[in-house]
């Protein structure tokens, strides 16, 4: 009998929604064209596939979903369980500067050599109605109820879906079934929404709206990967589809790139039937999905983003001092004082993740070995490369996130804000969110432990711990 693994289930998964959002939104697939462009034409530049084959960046995409109860993240859960991603990591965009009421995790794979196969991820969000803050009581309730009444998910996928991660594959037929009724849960309902309800909820957060004032969910964007952001947001602007102000995350500099720069363009009203509150249907538009596009870079370490953040602290406050001021050209300048020029720079300061291997054509002969990752690096023992950062940045996100809704919404500062972290998401999803620095850490320690096997050295001798590494 033919079986389907995950990692396929994943791909294809991956691909029919990709296929299935430009229908339903037809500039992302200006998007995914521009970005290919981009990518062909970034080949020219030496180092273009430093961070990964340009088959890899191709194929690759994060999407986003939005979700209301901690029972339908439970089942989202299971549904990419079975394409092999696990949870990682843990967002609360409620303390954003441009605050949304929800806190998120990222589905993905989490080996490296999954990730290679297909590095697809799935940022999800899960609405936080216990935070008085943005939801009095009596709204409280009535969310409450009336996400109680709807099923995102039908229990035949979900039995597919605990199959498919319990033998890890599925037989052909089960595999096809199961990718139909995963795709179609995540398409946009043409059911009817309730404009009273959706627009109560609207006014505490068009996120808060666009998660529990509708029968069911969708994908809300599918984000694909560039070599080159800043080239593909002139091309897009040439092509009349509309930008959002920004590409957040680190500027465009002459250094390495590192973590995650993202833009998204801003969606256009899509026609939905609105219920009225006389109980007739009536044709009106919302805007709810937009496109977003990204680069990535290396893996920041705990010290690397705390240095990061005090940056970006820099970049606000020279920003302040200077009111009108470009905020591209002051993070730039901020980036080239304080920010190493240098992957070496970077490995140097254990700032970033590198994993590193041994060369062809290293010494043989000649003094003792090198007891140091740098010593090894600069004595052509071996080779450093870096660790694709996988997963997000809650400012970007929070940037982002609502750039395909209405409004902004507000938050009562003077209510005390409900708990919600990382342990509680694990509960509530009755599985290990992992942590991305010691996912990252894994691979580089992996990496160290082999070439130290293999030069007869004791691992803990080589590890990059600073500037007399």
């Amino acid at each position: 009998m033919k079986t389907v693994g995950q990692w396929q289930l994943r791909a294809v998964f991956a691909r029919r929604m990709s296929e299935m959002y430009g229908r339903e939104v037809p500039a992302y697939t200006t998007l995914v064209d521009v970005s290919r462009e981009v990518n062909a034409d970034a080949l020219h530049h030496a180092g273009a596939e430093r961070l990964g084959s340009i088959g890899r960046v191709t194929a690759e995409r994060h999407g986003a979903v939005r979700v209301g109860t901690p029972g339908e993240l439970n089942q989202v859960a299971r549904i990419f369980g079975a394409l092999g991603m696990h949870p990682v990591g843990f967002y609360d965009l409620r303390e954003a500067a441009r605050a949304v009421p929800v806190v998120s995790t990222a589905f993905r794979p989490i080996d490296a050599g999954e990730l290679e196969r297909h590095p697809f991820r799935v940022f999800t969000s899960l609405l936080t109605p216990a935070d008085p803050r943005f939801f009095d009581d009596d709204v409280r309730r009535r969310l409450e109820t009336f996400l109680a009444g709807r099923e995102l998910f039908p229990p035949e996928l979900l039995e597919l879906a605990d199959r498919a991660e319990r033998d890890g594959e599925l037989p052909e037929e089960a595999a096809e079934r199961f990718l139909r009724l995963a795709v179609g849960s995540f398409e946009l309902s043409a059911e009817p929404v309730d404009r009273a309800w959706y627009a109560t909820l609207e006014a505490i957060s068009p996120v808060a709206a666009d998660i529990g004032g509708v029968r069911g969910t969708h994908i809300n964007h599918l984000t694909p990967r560039v070599l080159d952001i800043d080239e593909l947001y002139r091309r897009m602007g040439e092509r009349g589809i509309r930008m959002i102000g920004t590409i957040h995350g680190p500027p465009r500099w002459n250094g390495p790139d590192v973590l995650l720069r993202q833009t998204s363009f801003r969606a256009l009203a899509e026609p939905r039937a609105l219920r009225e509150p006389d109980g007739s249907v009536t044709a009106g538009a919302l805007r709810v999905r937009f496109g977003e596009v990204e680069a990535r870079g290396v893996a920041l370490t705990r010290e690397g983003r705390a240095h990061y953040d005090g940056l970006l602290a820099v970049v606000d406050r020279r920003l302040a001092e200077r009111p009108g001021g470009s905020r591209d050209e002051i993070a730039r300048d901020v980036w080239e004082e304080g920010m190493p020029g240098t992957e070496r720079g970077l490995i140097e300061r254990d700032l970033a993740f590198f994993t590193y291997r041994l060369r062809k054509d290293r010494p043989r002969d000649g003094p003792r070995r090198p007891t140091s990752v740098l010593a090894l690096l600069d004595g052509g023992w071996v080779d450093a490369e870096p660790i694709v950062y996988e997963d997000f940045l809650p400012r970007s996100a929070a940037g982002t996130l609502p750039s395909d809704l209405s409004g902004e919404g507000g938050r009562d500062t003077t209510r005390r804000a409900a708990r919600y972290d990382a342990g509680w998401m694990a509960g509530a999803i009755g599985r290990h969110v992992h942590d991305p620095f010691a996912l990252y850490e894994r691979q580089r320690s992996d990496s160290i432990s082999r070439v130290a096997t293999s030069l007869g050295l004791t691992g803990d001798l080589i590890r990059p711990s600073g500037p007399d590494a």
